[in-house]
C-alpha cells in the first residue's frame, strides 16, 4: 500500500511566534518530539530527501513551525523540539504558545506523530507532551526512533517500556523506526495513507 512516489517536496512556510498559521485545505501531518530525537531525519526519510529538513547536532535549534509541501497534496508540519535544558524558560513558554496556537487553529491536521527515543524510558517532557496532545483531542502515533542503536533482542522490551511509560492504550499505534536503515518507513506511510481517507476525523480515532 505504501509505495509512495515523492515527486515534489519543498519547505513552503516557516512560522515563528508572531507568524500567522497558514490556512489551507490540504491535510497536515504533524511531527513532535524532544530535541535531537531524530525528527528531521525521519521527515527526510519519509520525503526521500537527504537534507531538506535540516538536521542539527545542536539541540533546541529549531524554534519555528516548518510546513513542507509534499506532492502538492499534503503538508508535513515540523514542530519545534522540546525539552532542551539550556533553552530559557521564556523560550519554552513561547514554544508552548506557538504549538498550542497551531493545534487550536489547524482545521486539517490528520495525525500527530510523537517521536520517542526507543533506547530510553519516556522522559517527563515526553509524558507531558503525550498527555498534552491527548488533551487537545488527538491520539498521537508514537514513532520509536534510533532503532538501529538496539540489538534485535532488546526491541520488544523497549517497546513495552515506551508504551507503559506513556500510558498508551492497547489500540494506540507505536512504530519502531531507524533513519539509518529506513526500517519502519513503509509502516509510517501506511498510517498516513489510511488517515488521508476522506472524512476521517483524527479525533475520532480515540472513540
Amino acid at each position: 500500500m505504501s509505495n509512495v512516489t515523492i515527486k515534489k517536496a519543498e519547505l513552503e512556510t516557516v512560522c515563528g511566534i508572531t507568524s500567522k498559521i497558514p490556512d489551507h485545505d490540504l491535510p497536515e501531518i504533524a511531527f513532535a518530539g524532544k530535541s535531537n530525537v531524530g525528527k528531521s531525519s525521519l521527515i527526510n526519510a519519509l520525503m526521500n530527501r537527504k537534507s531538506l529538513a535540516r538536521t542539527s547536532s545542536q539541540p533546541g535549534k529549531t524554534q519555528t513551525i516548518n510546513f513542507y509541501s509534499i506532492n502538492d497534496s499534503l503538508y508535513f508540519v515540523d514542530l519545534p523540539g522540546y525539552g532542551y535544558a539550556k533553552v530559557s524558560l521564556e523560550a519554552k513558554a513561547k514554544w508552548g504558545k506557538m504549538v498550542e496556537n497551531y493545534l487550536k487553529r489547524t482545521r486539517v491536521l490528520k495525525i500527530i506523530f510523537l517521536l520517542i527515543d526507543i533506547r530510553h524510558d519516556p522522559s517527563e517532557n515526553d509524558r507531558s507532551m503525550y498527555e498534552w496532545i491527548v488533551y487537545h483531542g488527538y491520539r498521537p502515533v508514537i514513532i520509536a526512533t534510533k532503532l538501529d542503536k538496539l540489538k534485535r533482542s532488546q526491541v520488544a522490551r523497549q517497546v513495552k517500556l515506551v508504551r507503559e511509560g506513556l500510558g498508551m492504550k492497547k489500540e494506540d499505534i507505536l512504530i519502531p523506526f531507524s533513519a539509518e536503515t529506513r526500517q519502519g518507513r513503509e509502516e509510517i506511510w501506511d498510517v498516513i495513507q489510511e488517515r488521508l481517507v476522506p472524512n476521517e476525523d483524527p479525533k475520532s480515532a480515540e472513540e
